[in-house]
């Protein structure tokens, strides 16, 4: 690490840790091992249109997010759109709602991992 904000982690993390998104890693330790790209490496967002209520609007979601919400709407005999209805009359309940593409994100993450009721 070198220079501006780097130089004042360097001072305080010396050696093999470092610091990604808040979390201190070690090179070598147990939790970075095994750490690899997913399959077709990384992919930014991709904007797609989606209606909702008769309105149009965009989303932006990583390629993987886009393929698990198709899998997700197609498991349960749902246009993309419907889903994606479903999943926002949800969010807009709650007492902080998110984006829209932050609560589809978590909604499947939820959803993959068994920790959520289908909207």
């Amino acid at each position: 690490m070198s220079g501006g904000a780097f130089a004042a982690l360097d001072s305080r993390f010396r050696g093999d840790t470092i610091l990604s998104c808040g979390i201190l890693l070690r090179w070598g330790g147990a939790a970075v091992s095994g750490i690899t790209p997913p399959p077709g490496g990384f992919a930014g967002p991709v904007k797609r249109s989606v209606t909702i209520a008769g309105h149009e609007t965009s989303i932006s979601l990583e390629p993987v997010f886009w393929r698990a919400l198709e899998a997700a709407a197609g498991e349960r005999g749902l246009p993309l759109n419907a889903l994606v209805a479903a999943i926002d009359a949800v969010r807009i309940r709650a007492d902080a709602p998110p984006n829209l593409a932050s609560a589809i994100r978590s909604w499947l993450l939820a959803e993959l991992t068994g920790h959520t009721p289908s909207p």
